[in-house]
């Protein structure tokens, strides 16, 4: 390794080694290869253009689409003592002249810029007056249609790059790109012959979770009450879910801000700075929020409904443990998330090639979610990284449940799959094995076939999940488009031959529930409390993030350590010497206090704390009942006079009645019973929407409640297909909360 760099690395940023694949991508830049370079987020990107930056000759211009991201990274580059600026809309007109004059003088050896400012004359100006050695192109997946967040700015930067007199080498950087995204970008920015990096996709001080199956809101209050201390971020599908998510965290007292698309800009800026600043412990936002936050102390991220594709979910996710301390990331899965996210990408683009795109996608992070193996692994091979081992710590990992033999019960569907010859959906192939008689299935003749009625003993739901999870484990592949079809893959003739036998979990009980954390830190050392108090008011004092100062992780080394010199501090990891002489003495002087206080009480030094872990409570799934006779007990009859009317028709519903069967025992009309249950939904009690709403119209649906407006229920209903009832319609209106309560 170039040893400049290595000393660089100890001298500015405190490290001692580089992470994995850094110093490769560094050896090549300082070469002056063109690089592609894609690494997670938190994978530590920047330092492979800063470092190289710091080394070479010149201003290295760094393309970079968001003005928050900009300022952090400058802002921390200055206080290492590493002369940086930015252009960009947020600086004044003297602001800017006085940036662009110092960095014509030289100045500065990083220079921020924003892809728009490329283009103007007075950029040209300055670029012909710069000695520019290195650009370095952030983000750089926003250059590519086939990304998950393609931006027409970027198109601009390879027509910028060619008009250069002296095209210097281009490194290019992004966290989120698959291998058809990375040849796109290697394409479009015109790289030449360049280095390809795909490394450090495994993340192995983030433990992932796959919950499903359980009390949504339950389980969010006893997560986060659980992590007092801990700072993280809850991300939501929509605007409404973040504001009635960050307010019922509130009310348990917890410090929650709010970041969403419908907010203010000056609203998101404070809420933003709060959090920042540790004011705010846990962000409750939509995906707007979190590509400008370089946040290292994050030591959870929760998703509350599944994202649109594992790029969205995997740069959002790695957002915690950005510090490499240990960190959770769970993603609460439902069937109904599928639809929310068609619903959003019917709503973002009327481009078909680009729908389709993103559809894709939807499903490969809906296959992520169902999948029984290693969540890491799966992640890691869906970036085009391999020879990663089990995480041994994902919540699929961890499942104890036994396997069982599922090979009769997969024949028996991946047969029905076969004889549906690759024209239908998992939707209607799970009808078909239930036996039902719906309309479309008589009139194609789909009750004749042999595997018509194969599982009548099955909840239609269940037969959906077990078809999905064959997808999952690639036993059956759903076609592209806006209108998926389910067909057989190779992998499925073997067991259909009975050559191969299909194993499943008995249950999915590790995604119903939280898995053991072992995230959740020791009860702080007074010593490291001492600390974090000081890095708080020294932070204060200078109007900058504690995180700015020192991460935790370096607290926590240096309460370890107990350096008591100088020399000492320096051995910690992520401390430079920039920062050992501005704050060094003051550190030191803490520590050697509590070093005295131990010494004169007979103490121990402050190195290890002997508190438990604290345990996630483990979510209770719901439970399947059996259906009762059909004269109710004496005991059941008690049970229900003690509940309110539309609690007492839920619970019927619950022990396997229908909703007719319901009005029939209570003696009431069906539209009564299916408006208690509407209620119950209303009041936070789970229920199984996909009983109710026809999953191929629950989009469309939406669409005509949106259009139509959701004062009358007549103008919908004629607006839809004859086969959508207007339960269909009340009970999506309550889903997605575009009505008032049921009566």
């Amino acid at each position: 390794m170039h040893t400049e760099a290595q000393q660089m690395l100890k001298q500015v940023y405190g490290y001692d080694s580089f992470r994995k694949g850094q110093s490769d991508i560094i050896e090549g830049v300082l070469a002056s290869k063109d690089t592609l370079a894609i690494l997670p987020t938190g994978g530590g990107k920047s330092i492979c253009y800063q470092l190289p930056a710091m080394l070479l000759p010149g201003t290295t211009i760094v393309v970079s689409p968001l003005i928050s991201l900009m300022k952090d990274q400058v802002d921390a580059l200055n206080r290492l003592g590493v002369p940086a600026a930015y252009l960009n809309s947020s600086l004044d007109a003297a602001a800017y002249r006085d940036v662009v004059r110092q960095t014509a003088e030289g100045v500065y050896k990083l220079l921020y810029v924003a892809p728009e400012r490329l283009d103007s004359n007075m950029f040209d100006s300055l670029s012909s007056q710069m000695h520019i050695p290195l650009i370095a192109i952030d983000e750089a997946h926003c250059v590519s249609q086939w990304g998950h967040d393609f931006r027409p700015s970027y198109r601009q930067l390879a027509g910028w790059i060619g008009r250069l007199e002296n095209r210097p080498p281009v490194a290019a950087f992004t966290a989120t790109a698959t291998p058809e995204v990375a040849d796109d970008i290697a394409a479009m920015l015109g790289l030449r012959q360049p280095n390809i990096f795909i490394t450090g996709f495994a993340r192995t001080n983030l433990t992932l979770s796959v919950v499903t199956g359980t009390d949504k809101r339950k389980f969010l209050r006893d997560f986060v009450s659980q992590r007092p201390d801990q700072s993280g971020i809850v991300y939501t599908a929509t605007r409404k879910e973040a504001e009635e998510v960050s307010e019922d965290l509130s009310r348990l007292g917890i410090t929650v801000g709010k970041y969403h698309g419908g907010l203010g800009d000056e609203e998101r800026a404070d809420a933003q700075e709060k959090f920042r600043f540790d004011d705010y412990r846990v962000m409750v936002a939509t995906n707007a929020f979190g590509m400008g936050i370089d946040k290292p102390n994050v030591r959870y991220v929760v998703h509350y409904q599944m994202p649109g594709d594992v790029e969205s979910y995997y740069q959002e996710a790695g957002r915690a443990g950005r510090d490499g301390e240990e960190s959770d990331c769970v993603l609460m899965f439902e069937p109904q998330d599928v639809q929310v996210q068609r619903f959003l990408i019917d709503r973002s683009t009327g481009d078909p090639e680009r729908k389709t795109i993103q559809l894709n996608k939807l499903y490969t992070m809906m296959h992520y979610s169902r999948s029984e193996k290693c969540l890491l692994q799966y992640i890691v091979k869906y970036f085009g990284e391999s020879d990663v081992p089990e995480c041994g710590k994902c919540s699929n990992c961890l499942d104890q449940s036994a396997l069982i033999d599922t090979t009769e019960d997969a024949r028996k569907a991946l047969s029905c799959v076969g004889r549906l010859k690759g024209r239908f959906g998992i939707s209607l192939a799970a009808k078909v094995l239930k036996g039902s008689r719906e309309k479309r299935i008589i009139e194609f003749g789909l009750d004749r076939l042999s595997t018509y009625g194969l599982m009548r003993s099955w909840v239609e739901k269940e037969i959906t999940d077990l078809l999905y999870w064959l997808v999952a484990e690639g036993y059956l592949r759903i076609s592209e488009g806006e209108y998926p079809t389910v067909s057989l893959t190779a992998e499925a003739l073997p067991v259909l031959e009975g050559k191969v036998t299909v194993h499943r979990r008995q249950s999915a009980a590790a995604k119903r529930r939280a898995t053991e954390s072992t995230s959740v830190a020791s009860a702080n050392t007074p010593l490291f409390e001492a600390l974090r108090e000081w890095r708080r008011v020294t932070a204060a004092r200078e109007h900058v993030p504690p995180f700015m100062l020192f991460f935790d992780a370096a607290l926590r080394e240096i309460a370890d350590r107990q350096p008591v010199n100088t020399e000492q501090l320096l051995g910690v990891k992520g401390i430079g010497a920039a920062k050992a002489n501005k704050y060094g003495s003051e550190v030191i002087a803490i520590v050697r206090s509590f070093k005295g206080d131990a010494a004169e009480t007979g103490g121990t030094p402050f190195s290890q704390s002997s508190m438990p872990h604290t345990d996630i409570v483990a979510s209770v799934p719901r439970v399947e009942r059996e259906k009762p006779s059909e004269a109710l007990t004496a005991a059941i009859q008690a049970e229900l006079e003690g509940l309110s009317s539309h609690m007492q028709s839920l619970t019927l519903l619950g022990m396997g009645h229908s909703i007719a069967d319901i009005a029939s025992i209570r003696g009431m009309g069906r539209v009564t019973i299916e408006n208690h249950l509407l209620r119950c939904a209303q009041e936070g009690e789970e229920l199984d929407w996909d009983a109710f709403i026809p999953h191929q119209y629950e989009a469309q649906i939406v669409e005509a409640i949106n259009q139509v407006g959701a004062d009358k229920l007549k103008p919908i209903k004629e607006a839809l297909p004859d086969d959508v009832d207007y339960f269909a319609i009340k009970a999506v209106m309550v889903k997605h909360r575009l009505s008032p309560a049921a009566e």
